[in-house]
């Protein structure tokens, strides 16, 4: 049973982790792998609205989605937009990187090797994941500009579409302990958490919502 103490924090941690960019038509759109189905959905409504002219779908496999997405993520992301009556020659996938810098990383090898010239991205994650992603873009790609973008739905509907309340918050959880800590490790920008932020982040952990946490050094 989640409290309504955790409930509580576990939203304002997911209203952090949106980003709220406006979004406007770019270069290419990249959709960052993991288990949610949505981000290859949405990739595939905005190409449909005209905001991007290509698609990179990106991930290899991780232990949540082995199981569900046994040929990777990018694979599995991109036979959906293929099911949906996207052009084969506008969706790229790959299928190699197993986290979100080697997501930006490879992305970028596979366009230079298509000899597409990119001076924006739409970056498409999961919607607690954006910020994460902002913020990794914007450090391991930095002469392009990022526009943050995901699945346009409320926190709880999220969960619902999920259906693992504790899952999702143990992602918000470890999705903000990245924040704090990678930037000192150079994987991203530094971005300012605020303090009620970072409270709310703090009885999460107190609560036992640790299943994504690194270890501490």
């Amino acid at each position: 049973m989640i409290s309504a103490q955790a409930w509580a924090d576990a939203r304002q941690l997911w209203d952090y982790h949106r980003m709220h960019h406006e979004l406007r038509p770019c270069s290419v759109a990249v959709g960052l792998g993991s288990h949610d189905l949505g981000v290859a959905d949405t990739a595939v409504d905005l190409y449909e609205r005209g905001m991007a002219p290509l698609i990179v779908f990106t991930g290899a496999t991780s232990r949540t989605t082995e199981a569900r997405m046994p040929r990777g993520e990018a694979v599995h992301y991109r036979e959906r937009a293929l099911e949906r009556g996207v052009p084969s020659s506008v969706v790229l996938a790959e299928p190699n990187a197993r986290n979100t810098g080697e997501n930006i990383r490879f992305t970028r090898e596979v366009l230079d090797q298509a000899g597409v010239e990119v001076s924006s991205v739409l970056l498409i994650s999961k919607p607690y994941e954006e910020r994460r992603a902002y913020a990794t873009a914007r450090k391991l790609w930095p002469e392009v500009e990022i526009v943050s973008a995901s699945t346009p739905m409320e926190f709880q509907e999220y969960v619902d579409s999920i259906g693992d309340t504790r899952m999702v918050i143990d992602m918000l959880v470890g999705a903000l302990q990245r924040l704090v800590i990678y930037p000192d490790q150079g994987f991203m920008i530094r971005q300012k958490v605020p303090d009620d932020v970072l409270a709310a982040y703090e009885r999460l952990c107190s609560a036992g919502f640790t299943s994504r946490l690194l270890p501490s050094s």
